[in-house]
């Protein structure tokens, strides 16, 4: 997976890191030349010194070919600008940091995957949204300690078959995860979990969750080798 991150500051220049020491593909495309320099030094990511609003840069960092952008400068008028021309070459992912609420519209005509407010980003955040897609953040709870997300149980998963207390007692499933609640597709009902239900393939799950967790508990649903359960 390839991705540019436009913004070598506190929260472009630590997803950087973060993405480097997960072996992700990354390019960073910075104005400040010292922080460019910086980040090369610290991670060895390729650097661009430059603009990310600016075609030449973004066709040198081969803009084309990323799987994802991440528009993190402190500037909104710049992650806009950028969020456009990044679309223009039909990326497709885009995730924006938005200082700037008026902004949300703007992002959102321009084609912006994901919008994250200066108060609510962190940079596990953005993690999560690169590494497991396949989970929505439905909310956040307790001054952002917590987290309430869905996932789907896909076909052929482990816990397909499973009680909700089978499941949670696996001692590979974070002990911090709880489920809330469960959308059953063939009946089209949701149901509060219950210790005794039984979770079924193509089920929508609703788990209360630390960020840092999720991803733990997406990979044992996504699991298909039951005979680790």
């Amino acid at each position: 997976m390839y991705i540019v991150v436009a913004g070598g500051g506190m929260v472009g220049g630590t997803l950087v890191r973060k993405l480097v020491e997960s072996k992700f593909d990354v390019l960073m495309i910075e104005r400040d030349t010292q922080l460019c320099e910086k980040i090369f030094a610290e991670t060895g990511a390729i650097v661009i010194n430059g603009s990310a609003s600016d075609m030449s840069v973004l066709e040198e960092a081969k803009i084309a070919k990323a799987d994802i952008f991440v528009a993190a400068t402190a500037s909104d008028a710049d992650n806009l600008a950028s969020t456009i021309m990044a679309k223009s070459f039909d990326v497709p992912q885009v995730i924006v940091r938005m200082r700037d609420p008026s902004y949300e519209r703007a992002y959102r005509v321009a084609g912006a995957s994901t919008i994250l407010r200066v108060t609510d980003l962190l940079v596990n955040k953005m993690i999560l949204e690169i590494e497991k897609p396949d989970v929505q953040r439905i909310t956040t709870i307790g001054s952002g300690k917590a987290d309430i997300f869905r996932m789907v149980v896909p076909e052929g998963s482990q816990v397909a078959g499973k009680k909700i207390r089978e499941i949670g007692a696996s001692r590979k499933f974070p002990s911090e995860c709880r489920f809330v609640a469960v959308y059953c597709q063939d009946s089209g009902e949701v149901q509060i979990s219950r210790a005794d239900h039984v979770i079924n393939e193509g089920d929508e799950l609703f788990i209360i969750s630390p960020v840092d967790d999720i991803k733990a508990a997406s990979d044992f649903i996504n699991n298909t080798n039951k005979g680790i359960f």
